[in-house]
């Protein structure tokens, strides 16, 4: 076949392929519109999951008549003019490509009205081919769209179409990512005459908060914590659900780059290794994450839908990202907000480090220049008893650790608790110096793969300051010589094997340590274990401890290390006041 050019129709209906999938990525487009052109409401009627009708009706600043024609047109768009343009993007939308994509797969209305005109114009357009223009009543600036039987004349399109309710589900889905991205925007989203989301525009914080709390739930908002930090040119601000309030699947996770809806792996990754100490294996935290950086640094022009972007300094962005999620999970306690919740909690205070520094968990040489973090924070003294943890009044069963505070009663799995207090003093002895270890009077031979024995050699100055000494003693076999004080020679081998093993399986990160693993371990075996009786003062250095420590609120396994039950919540059990 010789090379020829294709029928502008066709052209039209391969750029909808890329951009037009189902009634949700019409939705996205045609509401991001409406986003850049100011509306503060927005409304989405469907038919039939969208295939038979999607109307979306906005309050912006409308299109001028003499430029309706104009709009359905593949690349015109009112939102770039030049290249700088294109690497600065600061609209949703740019391409100048949704429209006729639109266009060319349904049966469209496009109907619009600018502030300064006495009354609407209205396109219609089936199928790629303009149908006719004419006045149209509407009162007031804003632009209503009207898409009906989409992919009426692609038959094969359509049948890689869900069921209609997939369909609207996705769209729901949808509008909950655009009500989460923009609290200053009204949307109602309606299916038939059924009213699926309604929220007004939020005027302030706690209103904002209200839309969360009605979208995700009350106890996503109950037990998240509010994050709002600045590095360099990165601000990162939403809500961190709480360890405890881990789900089984990833359906909690929203992101917002400069507020746009995404979905990024280098992103999730970032926040998944900030609850890395945190979380209970196989879970899934909860968030709500804006990400808002100068709209040079990230290319929003690389996916067709824009569902994607890509940052100019992906491994900054990325531990940027990582140490402010890890900062705020590290938050010590304050007073509980109530039965079973994760108490909200100021940032911990760096402590002095050699030559005066400081020991924080910002490494210098991973951030460096505008992406540095400023110190001058005060120390964080212990809170008192009562507004704390409260005050040690008994032991359960040789396992739990009874306190009473201003706000009730408090619950204290002594073991996890210990356990976490001890493996954040480890690593923060280390920082300093290598643990104490001891030499072993016969070398404990460990066998593994020789790639793995080869990437523990490799990884040997982390293993020494964990208090470890080895070397190899033939293909295969490591030789261990010496070992932490704190660990029985017994239990060598199977530490060893354990850490290496996590490595190999993927289960450990680039930006694990296996000296943290180590110490992991080593604080699980070293902490307080069931069936110890503890006198209340030593009670209450454990509560002191907890009070001070970082992540204190989960054990190194993700595990709660403390509940609270409020004065309330003991009345009404007992029915007191009735």
């Amino acid at each position: 076949m010789p090379i020829h050019r294709l029928p502008t129709g066709l052209i039209d209906q391969i750029a909808a392929g890329e951009v037009i999938e189902r009634p949700a990525s019409v939705v996205k487009e045609l509401v991001e519109n409406a986003l850049d052109a100011g509306a503060h409401r927005i409304e989405i009627d469907l038919e039939q999951g969208g295939v038979g009708l999607i109307r979306v009706r906005d309050d912006g600043s409308g299109i001028a008549a003499e430029e309706l024609r104009l709009a359905i047109e593949r690349h015109a768009t009112s939102k770039i003019a030049s290249f700088d343009d294109l690497v600065a993007v600061r609209t949703l939308g740019f391409r100048g490509e949704a429209l006729p994509s639109i266009a060319s797969v349904a049966r469209v209305s496009l109907r619009s009205r600018t502030a300064d005109a006495s009354s609407a114009s209205e396109l219609r357009i089936e199928a790629g081919v303009l149908q006719d223009q004419r006045p149209a009543a509407q009162s007031g600036a804003g632009t209503t769209v009207e898409v009906r039987d989409l992919f009426f004349n692609v038959p094969a399109r359509r049948r890689f179409l869900r069921t209609e309710a997939t369909e609207l589900a996705q769209v729901q889905r949808l509008v909950e990512r655009l009500v989460l991205s923009r609290a200053d925007v009204a949307f109602r989203l309606r299916h038939g005459a059924r009213t699926l989301i309604d929220a007004a525009a939020a005027a302030d914080p706690a209103a904002a908060e209200q839309r969360i709390a009605r979208l995700l739930g009350a106890e996503f908002l109950g037990a998240a914590r509010r994050i709002d930090q600045t590095i360099g040119p990165v601000r990162l601000h939403g809500w961190l659900g709480a360890p405890t309030a881990a789900r089984a699947q990833g359906d909690q996770q929203f992101w917002f780059v400069n507020g746009r809806a995404l979905r990024d792996r280098l992103l999730a990754n970032a926040v998944r290794l900030g609850y890395r100490d945190v979380l209970y294996h196989g879970r899934h935290p909860a968030y709500v994450l804006h990400l808002e950086l100068a709209p040079e640094l990230v290319d929003v022009n690389a996916h067709p839908t824009k569902m994607e972007v890509r940052f100019r300094d992906s491994r900054q962005t990325h531990d940027a990202v990582f140490r402010l999620v890890q900062r705020a999970l590290s938050q010590p306690l304050q007073s509980p907000a109530g039965a079973a919740a994760v108490a909200h909690a100021s940032l911990p205070a760096p402590q002095p480090g050699p030559q005066g520094g400081s020991r924080d968990m910002w490494p210098p040489a991973r951030l460096t220049g505008d992406w540095a973090l400023a110190q001058a924070i005060a120390d964080t003294p212990p809170l008192p008893a009562a507004a704390g943890l409260g005050t040690a009044v008994a032991q359960l069963h040789g396992v739990y650790v009874l306190a009473q505070n201003s706000a009730g009663l408090v619950l204290v799995d002594a073991h996890a608790a210990h356990e976490r207090v001890l493996y954040e003093r480890f690593k923060a002895a280390q920082q300093q110096a290598p643990l104490a270890s001891q030499a072993l009077l016969a070398p404990v031979v460990v066998k593994l793969r020789e790639a793995d024995l080869q990437r523990l050699l490799e990884d040997r100055e982390q293993w020494r300051r964990a208090g470890f000494e080895f070397d190899e003693l033939s293909p295969g076999q490591l030789a261990v010589r010496a070992a932490p004080a704190l660990l029985d020679a017994r239990g060598v081998e199977q530490l060893v094997s354990a850490v290496v093993q996590d490595f190999a399986s993927g289960a450990a990160h680039h930006l694990d340590s296996a000296s943290d693993r180590v110490l992991a371990t080593l604080a699980c075996r070293a902490a307080i274990h069931a069936n110890r009786r503890l006198t209340l003062t030593e009670m209450d250095s454990l509560l002191r401890d907890m009070e001070i420590t970082p992540r204190a609120d989960q054990c190194n396994h993700g595990r709660p290390t403390w509940t609270q039950l409020s004065l309330a919540q003991l009345d009404a059990l007992f029915l007191r006041g009735r």
